[in-house]
């Protein structure tokens, strides 16, 4: 059995929590231990989720053989040294995205977890869902690709707070915040996974009173082909993403968890294909995790975050935030 211990105490690892008991109802991963700051705060959080152990030791645990995996579901800035900690501990790691503030961070990451004999992982549930999966069988039936527009504009509760003064960590500045790295993450691995890194981008964005951006939007040029990435967290969309060839587009009702596909081609054909998947998408990069924990090669896994990182700094960089 796969035991993982959690770091975090968010409605993100609670998700998680329940993806692993989806993907694992015959006990071969489980979380058997959660972890927090305070012994007070993992107890109730343990509660919360009916999982065994509660422990603000994590090292401790690691080192006592309790468990064999963490989950890093704390805020964005506290991936990196946590991650770190775990690996060096001898523990595999699935790290939440984006697994890092840097590429080079990650790589020295990966670099680490080969050094020490571990897995280290980052969780972008998208691109393991069975409706990625369809949207890629699909592709070669649109000819030359020319186009494509993902979005994730999801307006957050707490955005709210903002508006009263406060900073949530989702929106501050030092915790790794705002709507690209926490949703703009979706839509550029999706096209980062489907077409690769681009050869140039032209990235601009909305700051809001945090100093973190609200929303934006990132133009990505690739050999023949424009890419369009559009994330926010202070305003909603409900348009479809799209892919277009030229011989037909694709429409995608959410990058982040495809259900709902429409190919509608130039000779007049239009295919509807709904994907009978999980409701909580999580469990299909869980069941990556373990087969990567089992000997599958972690390599494409890790180059396409490094690739996902390289040009979310390229983003950043374009809308000033760095």
């Amino acid at each position: 059995m796969i035991r993982i211990a959690t770091i975090g105490t968010s409605v993100i690892t609670e998700h998680f929590i329940d993806a692993v008991r989806q993907a694992g109802p015959d006990g071969s991963i489980a979380v058997t231990a959660v972890t927090s700051r305070t012994a007070d705060r993992a107890r109730a959080f343990a509660d919360k989720t009916g999982v065994a152990t509660a422990s603000d030791d994590l090292p401790g645990l690691i080192a006592a053989g309790e468990v064999d995996a963490v989950y890093v579901g704390s805020p964005n800035g506290a991936h990196a040294a946590q991650a770190r900690e775990a690996i060096a501990a001898g523990a595999h790691v699935f790290v939440e995205k984006p697994a890092t503030p840097t590429s080079a961070e990650w790589e020295q990451l990966v670099t680490e977890a080969r050094a020490a004999g571990v897995v280290v992982f980052e969780g972008q549930r998208n691109v393991y869902d069975p409706g990625f999966a369809a949207v890629r069988e699909l592709l070669p039936r649109l000819g030359v690709l020319r186009r494509a527009a993902f979005a994730y504009c999801q307006r957050s509760a707490r955005y709210d707070l903002v508006l009263a003064g406060e900073t949530p960590n989702i929106f501050d500045p030092a915790l790794g915040g705002g709507a690209l790295m926490d949703l703009g993450v979706y839509p550029l691995s999706a096209m980062i996974a489907l077409f690769g890194e681009p050869t140039d981008i032209a990235a601009f964005a909305a700051r809001i009173a945090t100093g973190v951006d609200g929303t934006g939007t990132a133009l990505l040029a690739y050999p023949g082909m424009v890419g369009e990435v559009t994330f926010s967290k202070i305003t909603r969309s409900d348009v479809p993403s799209e892919i277009e060839g030229e011989l037909g587009s694709l429409e995608i009702d959410h990058i982040a968890q495809p259900r709902r596909l429409r190919l509608t081609l130039l000779d007049g054909t239009v295919e509807e294909r709904t994907v009978e998947a999980a409701e909580n998408n999580m469990r299909y990069e869980v069941s990556r995790f373990a087969e990567l924990i089992g000997g599958a090669d972690a390599a494409s896994d890790q180059s396409r975050t490094g690739g996902v990182l390289r040009t979310l700094e390229r983003i950043r960089e374009g809308m000033r935030l760095i």
